[in-house]
Formats: structure tokens, C-alpha cells, sequence
């Protein structure tokens, strides 16, 4: 036999939810913008942000350039941050910043949409589009923010990021090198420190550069074969003079000496 009890129980949750369901849904077709609000403020204070969006969403047209507006548009530009839907929180906080440019919420608001770029950034093997707007983001707010208390977070955002862009730069261009194509290889290296001036792997960089550079002439035609080692011989000469006591440097003699020896070649 059922227990009655259970069975009880759960008319009594069944009965809950759908008078639960029922309210929401009646104040969703009640045409009646004051309730709707009303309803969508206390959704959004219970953090239940996808009704409280769906009502806001609803309310919107009729509050257009009322008082109500803004903290409309700030607490429905809200849901989508809460509710982690940040293609979309960017996108509706900077037309808030755009909107209501003279609020006091703007530098947050600002802020917040620089910031949810920032958590669009994917893993450094993934394509980089949502990295480099978050920078930029980042750097706009700083800008137009000096002397924003959030800049220094900024600023160590923007540093977090351009790492990963130094990593998959650097990946990118040793990916290169393991493949054989040296020459693109060493464009790829060149590029990275061209790009990224404070890179901590500087020395790596350069030695893998010179590497490339020396299988590249190496295996080059002897039209293209001169160019290329005078161009090694330089890349040798300048880590000799930077990283003297460097874990690369036998390496690199070797390379150099090589270098030499060939250009012989092309003094007779």
C-alpha cells in the first residue's frame, strides 16, 4: 500500500509549484506595466534573474525615458551577468553606459562590461577575438577612468591576458619550428618579441630564432643561402653580446662558426 503521507506531500509540492507558476505567468500577461516591474524588481532581488530578465524585457517600451529607466536597464542588464550571459551583459552595459552617460553607475557599469569580456577570454589554444576586445575594453575604461580604484585591477587583467597571447604566440611559432617550416618559424619568433618587448622568455626566443634561422639557410638554395646566414650571423652576434653566460651560448658558437664557414663559400 502507498504511504499516504508521501502521497500528501507531494500533492502539497505539486499544488505549490504550479501556484508558483501560475503567479509568474499571471503577472507575465497581466498588460499591466507597474505589476510587471513590481514583480521583475522582486524576482531580481530573490537573485531569480531569468524571470526577472523575461519580465523586464516585457516592461522595457513602456519605461523608455521614464525615471524608472535607468535602474530598469541596470538591474536588466544585471540578469545577464548573473545568469553568466556575458555576450550579452557586454552588449547591454555599454548601451547603458551610452544611455544614461551621465549616471552615477556608469564607471561600474563601464567597468562591468570591460570585465565581461574578460571572461569571454578562452584558453589560449582557441581563437583570441574575445581576448583582444577585452584588452581594449580594459584599456578604454582605464583611459576614460584614471582615477578609477579599479585600474590597477584593470591593469592586472590586461597583463593576464597578453600572456596568454604571449603563449599562444610562442606555441604558434614553436609549432612552426617542430614542423620544419623554419621560415615561418622565424618570422613567428621575431614577431613575439617584437610584440611582446617584456616577454620573460626572451632568451629562449631569440635561441630558438637563431635556430630556425641556421636550418633555414642550411636548407636554403644558394641564391637565398647568403642572405639568410648573414642574417643568422647577426642573430648570433647580438645573444653572444646580451646573454654571455647564457645555457644556450656552445650552441650558438657553434652555429656561428658554421655561419662563417660557409660565407667563405661566396668570397671566392
Amino acid at each position: 500500500m502507498k504511504n499516504p503521507g508521501i502521497i500528501f506531500i507531494l500533492a502539497v509540492v505539486i499544488i505549490l509549484t504550479q501556484s508558483c507558476k501560475s503567479s509568474y505567468e499571471q503577472v507575465r500577461t497581466s498588460n499591466d506595466p507597474e505589476l510587471i516591474l513590481k514583480s521583475a524588481n522582486e524576482y531580481y532581488e530573490k537573485e531569480d534573474y531569468l524571470k526577472a530578465q523575461s519580465l523586464y524585457e516585457l516592461v522595457i517600451p513602456f519605461y523608455r525615458g521614464k525615471e524608472e529607466a535607468e535602474d530598469l536597464f541596470y538591474k536588466y542588464s544585471y540578469t545577464y551577468y548573473n545568469s553568466g550571459q556575458y555576450i550579452l551583459a557586454a552588449h547591454y552595459f555599454k548601451n547603458f553606459t551610452k544611455t544614461f552617460y551621465n549616471s552615477t553607475k556608469k564607471e561600474e557599469i563601464a567597468f562591468l562590461s570591460a570585465y565581461s569580456n574578460y571572461l569571454m577570454s578562452p584558453n589560449y589554444k582557441l581563437d583570441q577575438q574575445p581576448t583582444y576586445a577585452a584588452i581594449e575594453e580594459l584599456q578604454s575604461f582605464a583611459n576614460l577612468f584614471p582615477n578609477s580604484t579599479r585600474v590597477d585591477e584593470c591593469n592586472e587583467l590586461i597583463d593576464e591576458m597578453r600572456l596568454k597571447l604571449e603563449v599562444k604566440a610562442f606555441e604558434s611559432a614553436k609549432l612552426y619550428y617542430d614542423l620544419g617550416n623554419f621560415q615561418s618559424a622565424v618570422v613567428g619568433f621575431e614577431t613575439l618579441i617584437k610584440d611582446f618587448p617584456e616577454t620573460k622568455r626572451k632568451e629562449e626566443i631569440r635561441y630558438l630564432s637563431i635556430k630556425s634561422n641556421y636550418e633555414l639557410a642550411r636548407n636554403s638554395i644558394f641564391e637565398k643561402k647568403k642572405e639568410r646566414l648573414l642574417s643568422g650571423l647577426e642573430k648570433c652576434e647580438y645573444f653572444l653580446d646580451k646573454y654571455s653566460d647564457s645555457k644556450y651560448i656552445n650552441e650558438v658558437n657553434k652555429i656561428m662558426a658554421y655561419s662563417k664557414n660557409e660565407l667563405k663559400r661566396f668570397e671566392q
